[in-house]
């Protein structure tokens, strides 16, 4: 619920905190005192759109902060998550309006974009007024809100999965047919190339391994005669070595004698020594590589050119060609198996659509119950309303061509103003105080079932008075027992029956150069006179003030 709004330097608002609680709070004021400005900035708050026009003369910004109590498993923290800002025990949206056109909007101290502020304020905030477009008069969420009256949920829920399932499986139909036709239209070439590849026979890396064995085959010629020579130096009979090894000997006996003398020369020649035994190893080995059948050089050049002609044929690296070969050996096993494993996927298809129609059929009959049951349920809310002679219905059009996630109906809420009169959807039949009444019977009967946790309403009692005015009062409170509910109302029985009270008026500031706007919260003495104002006009009588306080001992 909304806690908390504070406004600075929005048009004649200069400062402005209000705190708010739970159930019904209604405010009210005299005309031009800036109730539109208020709920204007809310709207703000909420993602609507900004306007340089908002901002106070003389300033350069102003800004709305609105501080919202949020359970733990409220939508909104799920489009917090999804959006990757930090969701703190309260929920703060805050916008700032420039002069020059601009707004900056964050969440919980994050910047964001108006469109994620809007989604917030979406499933924040409810406002009902004569002119809104929005909330309960959005034909898209009249399905949802039937489904949430008749507990319907979890079935519409199942509905959306099976036709994902539905969806899912047809598209994999379709994939795998169009492999197999592919397949078929390229089937002799592909045996062709199966064929060639599999006597081919390439192995991942065997281009890099020929290559390098070639090279050193080609220059091993060249140089074998100089690791011959360089060998025989090392092992050869006028080797120096054995000289070396018979020296170093000698001086090892020597070496107790004189050690400070011996032991480096010692060291060094066995350092030596180990290094031409190292030497002569690689010289072997070098000489064993470059010894080569020139019969095994003929044949890798002729591997290699294969191997690279394969690879120009097939527009492949020759690397790639052994995963090519497993691919073509798969088109053609799904021409040879194909037709079997596409009747199991058809199989599947069929029985997924099945599902999807038993369970889209079914719901669709418990929307029919439900929808009668709301249409009963508004019905009777409608008389005291002064909406005797209206309608209400449910219009629900099932059609299985049109099915899809929500299964196959097409739910929009529809009136009948006065009999004999075509009805048609709500928004487009009932005039703005029916439109609004009409709304409040709905709010009502869904009481907190699809309902955002914070509803406002904007003068939905405008144009009535008196008992129709009292039973606007009495489901506005009845409502606040399952959510907070704001009203803007010039109807002193609506004031009555609110659990807190709100006065907006102006004040003169600057020796009456400029007015600002104030909202107080009133106690209970000046509460009887605001609502005496309401019933009287600019001259409070007595008889008004008894009036209100019947007023107010009638509503508690």
């Amino acid at each position: 619920m909304l806690a908390r709004l504070s406004i600075r330097d929005i048009v004649l608002i200069d400062r402005l905190d209000i705190d708010f609680a739970a159930r019904l709070a209604v405010l009210t004021g005299e005309t031009g005192a800036g109730k539109s400005i208020l709920l204007d900035s809310f709207a703000l708050a909420l993602g609507g759109r900004g306007d340089q026009s908002l901002v106070r003369q003389g300033v350069e910004q102003g800004q709305v902060t609105a501080v919202f109590e949020v359970s733990k498993k409220h939508p909104a923290r799920a489009i917090l998550a999804a959006n990757d800002i930090a969701a703190e025990d309260d929920l703060i949206l805050r916008r700032v309006q420039f002069s020059d056109g601009r707004t900056r909007a964050f969440v919980n101290d994050q910047p964001v974009s108006v469109n994620v502020m809007k989604q917030l304020g979406s499933v924040l905030v409810e406002i009902h007024g004569q002119h809104d477009d929005r909330a309960l008069v959005d034909a898209a969420t009249h399905r949802s809100l039937l489904d949430a009256f008749g507990g319907l949920e979890a079935d519409a829920a199942k509905v959306a999965a099976l036709w994902e399932a539905r969806r899912a499986t047809e598209e994999a139909v379709e994939t795998h047919r169009t492999n197999i036709e592919r397949a078929q239209r390229e089937a002799e070439w592909l045996r062709h190339a199966v064929d060639e590849l599999r006597k081919l026979a390439p192995q991942p890396g065997e281009e890099t391994a020929l290559s390098t064995r070639r090279g050193v085959m080609m220059q091993s010629e060249k140089v074998a005669e100089d690791l011959r020579d360089a060998f025989n130096a090392l092992a050869g009979p006028k080797s120096a070595v054995n000289g070396l090894s018979q020296v170093t000997r000698r001086l090892e006996r020597r070496a107790t004698q004189a050690p400070s003398l011996v032991e480096p020369s010692v060291k060094a020649l066995e350092a030596a020594l180990q290094a031409l035994d190292e030497a002569r190893g690689n010289l072997e080995q070098a000489l064993r590589d470059a010894d080569f059948d020139p019969v095994e050089l003929e044949n890798n050049e002729e591997r290699l050119f294969a191997l690279r002609a394969a690879a120009r044929k097939y527009s492949v690296p020759v690397d790639d060609l052994a995963a090519l070969a497993r691919r073509y050996n798969d088109d053609i096993a799904l021409i040879d198996a194909g037709e079997a494993k596409l009747k199991v996927l058809i199989a599947a298809a069929a029985k997924a659509k099945a599902d999807f129609t038993v369970a889209a059929d079914a719901l669709s009959k418990a929307r029919a119950k439900a929808a009668a049951k709301l249409d009963k349920a508004v019905n009777a809310e409608l008389p005291p309303l002064k909406l005797e002679r209206a309608k209400f219905t449910t219009e629900i059009v099932a059609d299985p061509a049109t099915a899809g996630a929500n299964g196959i109906d097409r739910v929009e809420f529809w009136v009948q103003t006065n009999p004999g009169t075509k009805p048609g959807p709500m928004m487009k039949i009932a005039s703005g105080g029916e439109l609004a009444r009409f709304l409040l019977a709905l709010k009502v009967v869904l009481a907190d079932r699809g309902s955002a946790p914070t509803l406002v309403f904007d003068e939905i009692d405008t144009g009535v008075g008196g008992a129709v005015a009292d039973a606007i009062g009495m489901r506005l409170a009845r409502l606040g027992r399952n959510v907070q509910v704001l009203a803007v109302t010039h109807a002193p029985q609506v004031a009555a029956r609110a659990d807190r009270h709100y006065v907006i008026s102006k004040d003169a500031l600057e020796k009456g150069k400029r007015v600002a706007t104030r909202v107080i919260e009133v106690a209970e003495d000046r509460r009887r006179e605001e609502i005496a104002r309401m019933l009287a006009g600019a001259e409070i009588t007595n008889e008004a003030r008894a009036a209100a306080e019947r007023l107010i001992k009638a509503a508690s």
